[in-house]
């Protein structure tokens, strides 16, 4: 059950550095503020691997923590 908790605080971790480097134009540099205009592009390279890596931590912390519920 220890184990469970541990993985759930280092998933919510890397949820919130997932989700912080998604910002819409500008990349990365977004974050600190200096994010450009608003035209929108297709996902690609690291973004894209953000975008899917984030759908697939959320996933297993939501059932580790389902999981953490029943035990």
């Amino acid at each position: 059950m220890e184990i469970i908790s541990i993985a759930q605080i280092i998933l919510s971790v890397l949820l919130i550095v997932f989700i912080l480097f998604q910002q819409k134009s500008g990349g990365g540099s977004a974050i600190f503020g200096s994010g450009g205009g608003g035209v929108s592009f297709k996902k690609r390279g690291p973004e894209k691997f953000l975008f899917y890596g984030t759908i697939v931590l959320s996933i297993i912390f939501f059932s580790l923590a389902i999981v953490n519920l029943i035990i």
